[in-house]
């Protein structure tokens, strides 16, 4: 069982990640370290587990075995080192970092320390998505052409307000769930991108970062993708992939409530739908993370991988900010 560490407790740990431990067989929720301290207490007895009185203090601590970093996005990289330094496996949120270059501070200290080091890219395991890329696997719907993600929602009046400020968020929707659609495109197809363009405009109420943005990507195997957000349009997580003999859609393939449909449609109509719930995608992670960490298996979302998703993010944002095309390195 490993015992986990929450640095940052924040509205995502209460609704998704928090919930997640009790249904684990391997991963346990065990402490927590938040800056309001008086919000820390309240939680730590609302959970019952530990309440530390500083993020040094969680890392160090002996009833701590592994470090799951869920703050705002600029305070990654200083808690992953400080966990690290501690002798700590860390499982961090996403955008794991502010930039590819903080991305490699974070694997060059994972490796001298010989700790794991993982992105809490969850949708890795949600079920939907593992439909998408058997399906695609299998041949199903020839070779993949086009792929598109969408992930909508409406950002006013959200308890997380800091995903405005670019001094602590990687950016806009962009950096915070076209994140999302970029890894879960790569994971249906199997593949990386080799380039990428951007479109996107800002708003009066997102200030310096972007509220819609449009994605183009080129992938490596030779398919084209597009990733389309926005803080300002109604709920929306679709993730569909066309090839030369069909396509799949799921309509709802990044959403972990409820149950979501996958379906298959060859010759303009629906030749197979699967019905499945995402609702154990988060303990699924955690699990894999933890047999990961004992050496019973490999994590789906790895730093190493991960630090190709912030170059694409690197590169999108810097496709925005100059209108070029931008070429990712090789692998």
């Amino acid at each position: 069982m490993i015992r986990y560490g929450l640095l940052g407790f924040g509205h995502h740990c209460v609704e998704r990640l928090a919930p997640a431990f009790p249904a684990a067989s391997g991963s346990a929720l065990a402490g927590l370290w938040r800056r309001d301290q008086e919000k820390a207490a309240a939680n730590a007895r609302e959970y019952s587990i530990a309440s530390f009185a500083t993020a040094e203090e969680l890392c160090a601590s002996p009833e701590i075995d592994a470090v799951f970093v869920t703050s705002p996005d600029a305070l990654h990289l200083p808690y992953v080192l400080l966990a690290l330094a501690h002798g700590k496996p860390v499982l961090c949120e996403k955008p794991l970092g502010m930039n590819a270059g903080e991305v490699e501070q974070m694997l060059a200290a994972a490796q001298k320390a010989g700790l794991p080091l993982g992105v809490a890219q969850n949708f890795r395991y949600n079920r939907s998505l593992d439909v998408i890329r058997a399906w695609i696997a299998e041949g199903r719907i020839g070779k993949p052409a086009l792929a598109h993600s969408q992930f909508c929602y409406p950002a006013q009046g959200s308890p997380r307000q800091w995903i405005y400020d670019p001094a602590l968020a990687c950016g806009g929707p962009i950096g915070d769930v076209g994140i999302h659609c970029i890894d879960a495109l790569r994971y249906v197809l199997d593949s990386r991108v080799s380039a990428v363009n951007t479109l996107a405009r800002t708003d009066g109420e997102s200030g310096p970062v972007e509220a819609y943005a449009t994605i183009g990507l080129d992938f490596t195997d030779g398919a084209m993708g597009a990733v389309t957000v926005s803080t300002r349009g109604a709920y929306r997580s679709l993730v569909e992939v066309t090839g030369e003999m069909g396509a799949i859609v799921s309509p709802f393939g990044l959403t972990v409530e409820g149950d979501v449909d996958v379906e298959l449609w060859l010759d303009g109509k629906v030749a197979e739908r699967k019905t499945v719930s995402n609702a154990d995608g988060y303990t699924r992670m955690l699990d894999s993370f933890s047999d990961w960490v004992e050496g019973r298996g490999e994590f789906r979302a790895t730093a190493a991988d991960g630090l190709h998703n912030q170059q694409v993010l690197d590169a999108a944002y810097a496709s925005w900010r100059t209108g070029q095309r931008q070429t990712l390195p090789g692998k």
